[in-house]
């Protein structure tokens, strides 16, 4: 028995020209590469950690605020939507949508690691997604990681676009492994790069609105929210806010796949691509919003940014987490007898580059509740070490 892959476009990634793996294996007779690719992430131990790390909202303000786990399952079904509409492959846009290298307390925990480990080239939580996959993840007999495909660890490398000055552990891996950072990632991989701004963009506004941080007046200015918010109104009479608000926002994210998918088709048609190849080496994407819609997202983003993310609510467990975050690392790097044991193995002189490695994988694998208790644990007299 050997697996069938179903129809696809002609440029979308295919099992039978898959680069395979770092470490040789098997393939599965019941699964494509890139299923397998799937499950080895969900059953992580960093995906697992992804439940109780911050997204905006630090997570004992709300059960109801998205986390990294929640993010990471709406960009997954949205990357599933719009790939099964053009035609590519479902597992692998679904795989990459899902990012591990998130540290405790969204932006705030990764503005302190990247404050803190300046001088060895920075944090980049895209690269920190790397490097769990590849080296951190501990499950198996033969090699670290997870040993995921070519094709998925291209797609997480290079979820901005081509590398043209690439963080130094995406060099590091890519000299034994190469990525071919200059080019540009497979469609599947532009999708989940997408998908993830359109849930960034909804689930914030959901957020924010729900917190109050801004009401439907303000958001009737906005372009497409306002539009998507006209549509709500009509669809019945006293609508309750609730309600109104999910109307709106589902909206929102119709109306940015709808673009999505029609733009992307227009582009793939004036490219005329044989192959996934061709998807690569193209001068630039093929998966994009439209021109007036991707000006609609910058708006959208520019709002949030001055209304939400600078809301002094958010300012203000904004600071206390990138002050906790640096704290931990500043505590751990000059004395490493306080790590764990198995950290302190790798973490070597206390202060040196190495120990500065080790004490960023250390303290961004940290779900924020860990990393709250960890600081207390550092720092308070009254809390067992």
């Amino acid at each position: 028995m050997t697996y069938s892959a179903p129809a696809r476009a002609p440029w979308a990634v295919r099992p039978d020209a898959a680069r395979g793996r770092l470490h040789a294996e098997p393939e599965s007779a019941t699964r494509s590469p890139w299923q397998r690719d799937r499950d080895r992430i969900i059953h992580s131990t960093a995906f697992r950690r992804l439940q109780y790390k911050t997204q905006v909202f630090v997570n004992h303000e709300g059960d109801f605020y998205r986390t990294r786990l929640t993010h990471s399952l709406e960009v997954a079904q949205i990357a599933r939507s719009v790939a099964r509409e053009l035609g590519l492959d479902e597992d692998l846009a679904e795989a990459l949508a899902h990012a591990l290298g998130h540290p405790p307390f969204g932006h705030a925990g990764e503005d302190a690691l990247s404050a803190a480990t300046k001088a060895i080239g920075g944090f980049d939580h895209n690269a920190q997604s790397l490097r769990v996959v590849t080296l951190l993840e501990a499950r198996y007999a033969a090699f670290d990681g997870l040993n995921l495909t070519w094709e998925t660890l291209e797609g997480l490398a290079k979820h901005n676009g081509p590398l043209r000055k690439p963080p130094p552990y995406v060099l590091e891996y890519t000299a034994k492994h190469d990525l071919e950072l200059t080019t540009f990632a497979s469609a599947e991989a532009q999708v989940a790069a997408l998908a993830d701004d359109i849930a960034y963009h909804s689930h914030d506004l959901d957020d924010g609105w729900r917190a109050q941080l801004f009401s439907q007046t303000d958001l009737s200015h906005l372009p497409v929210v306002g539009e998507a918010l006209a549509e709500a109104r009509v669809c019945g009479l006293d609508v309750p806010p609730a309600r109104l608000r999910h109307e709106t926002i589902r909206r929102v994210i119709n109306h940015l796949v709808t673009d999505l998918v029609a733009e992307t088709r227009k582009r793939i048609t004036a490219l005329a691509p044989k192959d996934a190849a061709a998807i690569r080496g193209a001068k630039a994407p093929v998966v994009a919003f439209s021109p007036p819609m991707a000006e609609a997202n910058r708006a959208i983003k520019d709002f949030l940014f001055a209304r939400m993310y600078r809301n002094w609510r958010v300012n203000r467990m904004t600071s206390k987490a990138r002050r906790l975050t640096g704290e931990i690392f500043a505590l751990l790097h000059a004395d490493t007898t306080l790590l764990p044991d198995h950290w302190r193995g790798r973490a070597g002189e206390p202060g040196s580059p190495r120990a500065a490695v080790t004490v960023a994988d250390y303290v961004a694998g940290m779900t924020d509740r860990f990393a709250r208790e960890e600081h207390r644990r550092l720092t308070d007299l009254s809390v067992p070490g």
